[in-house]
C-alpha cells in the first residue's frame, strides 16, 4: 500500500487498482459533467472507457475506487489521466470565494480534470459545437468505430480514437456516416493543418495560455469557446475558463457584467467545472 496526495491510499491487488481516501473522485460526476464523451455506465454502475487506445473499467464501492488495470498500465496511463497526483480538497478551498461558489463546489465534489489527448479533446470539441451531449457522443463513438482501431475487451468491441493522420487522408463523403453536418469540414480540415504541420499540437505545451489560445484559433471552424476547452481539458492549462449559455448565464446572474475569470486564478477551469456542472443541474 502507498500514500499519495489528498491521503489517497493506493493498494495493487491481482487485476485492479484500488484508491482509498480520496474524497474528490465521484465517478459519475467525473464523467458526466461535459469534459469528455467515451465513458458509460454497464448495468452494475461500472464505467468502461477508452483513452490513449486503452480500455478500462472503472467502478466506486463505497470508500473505494477500483481501476481494472496492473500496476504498470496504472502509473504510465491511468494515474496522470485522473489527475491523481492534485489535491482537490486545497482546490476547493481556494476557490469557496462567495456564497455562490461554496454551492456550486458543494454540489460539484468528486469531479476531477481529466488529462485527455490533445487531438482527440480538440476533434470531440468541433463536433460539440451546438449540439447536446447524447448526439456527441453517438457522433463520436460512429467516428471511432468507422475509423479506429478494435479492441476486444470482456468480449465486447471498443474502438480506438483515430489519429489526425488518418482523418487527414479522408474526404467529407467518408465522414458522411457521423451525420456531423458542417463540423466534417471543421474536423478534416483541423487534421490536414495538424498533419502538414502548421500547428503543433504537442508544441502548444510550451505556449502560454493566449499564444495557445490564438494558435488553435487558426484552425478552421475554431473559435474562444473550442481553443478555451482544448486548453483546459486537452492540454491541462487549468487557468483556461470555457464560456458557453450556461457559463454567460451563470456568470451574468452571479458576477455581472465584466466578470472576469482571473478572480479564480490559478484554477479558473476547475471553477468552470463545478460552475458547469451546478448550473445545468439546477436548472434540469
Amino acid at each position: 500500500m502507498r500514500v499519495c496526495c489528498d491521503n489517497m491510499k493506493i493498494t495493487i491487488h491481482k487485476n485492479e487498482i484500488e484508491l482509498t481516501g480520496l474524497i474528490d473522485f465521484d465517478l459519475e460526476k467525473t464523467f458526466e459533467c461535459g469534459q469528455c464523451f467515451r465513458w458509460n455506465v454497464d448495468e452494475h454502475g461500472a464505467y468502461i472507457g477508452v483513452a490513449f487506445g486503452r480500455v478500462v473499467k472503472v467502478r466506486q464501492c463505497g470508500n473505494s475506487v477500483f481501476i481494472c488495470c496492473n500496476e504498470k498500465e496504472y502509473y504510465s496511463v491511468w494515474h496522470n489521466y485522473f489527475d491523481l497526483s492534485r489535491d482537490y480538497s486545497l482546490i476547493r478551498k481556494h476557490l469557496s470565494i462567495d456564497d455562490f461558489m461554496k454551492k456550486a463546489i458543494e454540489h460539484g465534489k468528486g469531479i476531477r480534470l481529466l488529462c485527455q489527448d490533445t487531438w482527440e479533446t480538440l476533434c470531440s470539441f468541433i463536433i460539440s459545437q451546438n449540439n447536446n451531449i447524447p448526439r456527441i457522443k453517438s457522433i463520436i463513438n460512429t467516428l471511432c468505430r468507422e475509423f479506429g482501431d478494435e479492441i476486444v475487451y470482456g468480449g465486447q468491441s471498443y474502438y480506438t480514437f483515430p489519429s489526425a493522420d488518418t482523418i487527414a487522408g479522408l474526404n467529407a463523403a467518408e465522414l458522411s456516416p457521423l451525420r456531423c453536418g458542417y463540423r466534417a469540414e471543421y474536423i478534416l480540415r483541423s487534421a490536414k493543418a495538424i498533419v502538414e504541420e502548421a500547428l503543433n499540437l504537442d508544441e502548444l505545451e510550451s505556449y502560454t495560455p493566449d499564444k495557445t489560445r490564438t494558435a488553435l484559433k487558426t484552425l478552421y471552424g475554431v473559435g474562444d469557446k473550442v481553443a478555451d476547452c482544448v486548453m483546459l481539458f486537452g492540454l491541462h492549462m487549468l487557468d483556461a475558463f470555457p464560456v458557453d449559455v450556461w457559463m454567460k448565464r451563470a456568470v451574468d446572474k452571479n458576477y455581472g457584467i465584466g466578470f472576469d475569470p482571473k478572480i479564480f486564478s490559478p484554477y479558473a477551469g476547475i471553477a468552470q467545472q463545478y460552475i458547469f456542472h451546478y448550473m445545468r443541474n439546477i436548472t434540469s
